[in-house]
């Protein structure tokens, strides 16, 4: 197997509104500006590029098309894109990269939510019969989740009030909320959707986000420390939420184990794609109780539609750049309620 690394990761900052256009430009343009200067590499270096958005979502057609001005059209570019959160045009990278036909790719998501009516365009990805024609937000669609996980006991409201308290104290600089929480004062707040509060959901952000792959010694010569990718995979549960134990997410967890290699217990720490909280408990319990969760807040204090996930990504390879970690593991969602999941595992060496 091709030896294959996260050499690079930048990301816009997480904000509630943003006044440029619905095709992320404005946003890309400094992403690729600073792995460009970080790495001492230009656009001419790379050999491939692979971005992920929604064209729902920015409200246009093609809008990833226009979205390459941020690139520039001299000189001709080799690129791709996916109609999801840019987690997956990581993986269609990687695989890229596998063939051997080039040895550097550059990922990018972006998302404008604020252009938009969310809760309508989410919806849209639900079963068309029986559950879209309702218009069920996400917000609502978790709460019953929730909900779920408490009557079976497997949670309960103080142990995700605690997920939100680590994760603001975890914030990174460029997330829309750091303050910290509180927690018993959090506990007596209001209920948006019962048993959710507001510290239970993700602040929906405009955001982007981008990543360099490279090959084996392309890697080494653009960082000292690459994070090496050992274990990749995505899986699917039923979109069909009926016929879901919403308490689990099996997809998530096979991806790991065959992700991980079946060797779980030496992550050190994970990168968890969780918009609520409780379902960062779902994804945290089959993790060593030692490993660290979303050191850098995870998207409970920003979550970038169609750039969460790539984030989580990054933010888990900057633990192998730094020598914080040797073995980590970011995981990305799509799809109502951790129906569809991503997970990479990567090492330092």
């Amino acid at each position: 197997m091709t030896d294959i690394a996260v050499v690079g990761f930048a990301q816009a900052p997480n904000v509630a509104e943003t006044a440029g256009t619905t095709n992320g430009v404005e946003m890309l343009v400094p992403c690729f500006a600073q792995l460009y200067a970080e790495l001492g590499i230009t656009k001419s270096d790379i050999g491939f590029w692979c971005s992920g958005s929604s064209d729902y979502l920015a409200g246009r057609a093609f809008s990833f098309i226009s979205a390459i001005d941020a690139i520039g059209a001299v000189p001709p570019i080799n690129e791709s894109h996916v109609e999801m959160d840019a987690a997956w045009a990581f993986y269609e990278a990687w695989i890229k990269l596998m063939t051997g036909e080039v040895d550097t790719a550059l990922v990018y998501g972006f998302g404008k939510s604020s252009a938009g009516t969310l809760a309508k365009v989410l919806a849209m990805q639900l079963d068309p019969y029986l559950v879209a024609p309702l218009w069920p937000d996400a917000v609502s669609l978790a709460g019953i989740q929730a909900r779920a996980g408490i009557d079976a006991g497997k949670w309960d409201e103080r142990a995700m009030a605690e997920v939100a308290v680590r994760n603001r104290s975890n914030a990174h600089p460029l997330a829309q909320l750091s303050d910290p929480l509180e927690l018993e004062s959090i506990l007596r707040s209001d209920y948006i959707a019962d048993p959710l509060r507001a510290h239970d959901c993700a602040p929906v952000t405009d955001g982007a986000s981008a990543i360099v792959l490279a090959a084996g010694d392309r890697a080494r010569s653009l960082r000292e420390r690459p994070a090496w990718i050992t274990g990749i995979e995505h899986l699917v549960d039923s979109p069909n939420i009926g016929a879901r134990d919403l308490t689990s997410a099996p997809s998530a967890y096979n991806a790991a184990l065959k992700a991980s290699g079946g060797d779980l217990a030496s992550i050190s720490a994970a990168e968890l794609h969780a918009p609520f909280t409780h379902q960062e408990l779902i994804l945290s319990q089959w993790l060593p109780s030692e490993a660290t969760i979303n050191p850098s807040g995870g998207p409970l204090v920003g979550n970038p539609m169609f750039s969460a996930g790539l984030e989580r990504i990054g933010h888990a390879a900057t633990r192998i750049f730094d020598g914080s970690d040797s073995r980590v593991l970011a995981h990305a969602t799509s799809g109502p309620l951790l129906q569809q999941n991503l997970v990479a595992v990567m090492e330092g060496r």
